[in-house]
């Protein structure tokens, strides 16, 4: 019982900062939640009223309305222009203390359906007849009084189903995959040579050591956007230099050209990541007594037997650990990517993350980029139990 309290902290601290932002972001994708739209800037299951738009526009439909009365010459105008602007009064003055979004019954509902009904034609002929000074604003204005009555925004699956049906969503999956797979495969041979190189003992092993990780501890976006000048088809020595050796016609083609842009992105990360895999194999590699190596040495093994056969099976735990922490680091790649492509050209860098943050904040979909996103934490989820089912090693034991 009392280890339960033990851990009541961490688990209420897991709940907090992992659990809640995923159950909130899974909310958002059942239903169509737009900020840039007043009707769908909120979660709402069933109907609702805008109390605070209506008043606004009903006050300035009125306002207007009573300012271009003097222009009606025709008196039967003039009475049907007076009867709306008492039943806006009559209908404006059961919500006149009411505030945000709140419920309001089908009665009322109607009633200010019919009103709208009823204005907005008269108000469009009057305009026409008379060329009233606010005859253009005011059928804009009662839209508004009609956007006031906010219908469900609860989609159910259907952004799911949109999401599965996406081109540009199938694009971020393979661009993501690619961009994780490749990396991943570079950073771990590099990183392991690195290792093994700075676990022998030389001159320097010190300063070398500290050196190698200064990649590692510079921030994703600097590196970016250093990284960005490199590649500049103007003035970047990396373009300058892939040109004159013949991989690509123009230094321009670099970040310009699909195929290279990905290509250029994979550099980018492997150079600023290895340092992270070869501390984490290091650490592994510190671990081994000598005296393995003695007793291989002393069985006629050569150094490369005494590697397959000592170094990397009992290196396999912190294989584990630096593999799954850099793919499902690298399977969530943002701040790299958009800033030193954005995604492009032509969305051949787009990863699903970056996809996720245009639709949530570039468009302000919320409900669709949280369906992005649920399909990235699937797929990290997915990654994490791959890779300890094929690695066969758990993560809480140690060998």
């Amino acid at each position: 019982m009392e280890g339960i309290f033990v851990l009541l902290p961490a688990l209420a601290l897991i709940a907090v900062f992992s659990l809640w932002p995923v159950l909130q972001s899974l909310t958002y994708t059942f239903f169509d939640y737009r900020l840039n739209n007043q009707q769908k800037s909120g979660l709402y299951l069933s109907e609702r009223f805008n109390a605070d738009l209506f008043n606004e526009t009903a006050f300035y439909v009125g306002m207007f309305l009573e300012e271009d009365l003097p222009s009606m010459t025709d008196g039967a105008d003039v009475e049907e222009a007076k009867r709306l602007l008492a039943d806006l009064q009559r209908i404006s003055g059961q919500y006149s203390e009411e505030k945000g979004v709140i419920r309001i019954s089908k009665e009322q509902k109607e009633e200010i359906e019919q009103f709208y009904k009823a204005a907005k034609p008269k108000l469009e002929e009057w305009n026409r007849k008379y060329a009233l000074k606010n005859g253009e604003n005011l059928p804009l204005l009662l839209d508004d009084i009609k956007d006031s009555v906010i219908p469900s925004n609860f989609v159910g699956l259907d952004n799911y189903k949109k999401a599965f049906t996406d081109p540009r969503v199938g694009t971020a999956v393979w661009n993501t995959v690619l961009f994780t797979a490749v990396s991943v495969f570079f950073e771990f041979l590099f990183g392991l040579a690195l290792a093994l190189i700075m676990n022998k003992a030389f001159i320097g092993q010190g300063p070398v050591r500290t050196v190698s990780l200064i990649p590692w501890a510079i921030p994703t976006a600097v590196a970016a956007l250093m990284w960005g000048y490199l590649y500049d088809g103007s003035f970047g020595v990396v373009a300058k230099i892939f040109e004159q050796v013949g991989l690509i016609q123009s230094s321009t083609d670099l970040l310009q050209s699909p195929g290279w842009a990905m290509a250029a992105t994979i550099i980018a990360d492997v150079w600023k990541t290895t340092p992270y895999m070869a501390l984490l194999l290091l650490a592994g590699l510190q671990n081994i007594s000598p005296s393995l190596y003695e007793a291989a040495s002393i069985d006629g093994a050569n150094k490369w037997q005494s590697f397959v056969r000592v170094t990397l099976p009992l290196l396999k735990p912190s294989i584990l650990v630096a593999l799954l922490f850099r793919t499902l680091d690298a399977f969530r790649v943002f701040d790299l990517i958009y800033v030193l492509t954005g995604g492009g050209p032509g969305g051949s860098t787009e990863t699903l993350s970056v996809y996720a943050y245009k639709a949530m904040f570039g468009q302000t979909n919320f409900g669709y980029g949280s369906v992005v996103v649920m399909i990235m934490f699937a797929c990290v989820a997915a990654i994490a139990v791959i890779f300890v089912k094929i690695l066969g090693t758990n993560l809480m034991e140690k060998n």
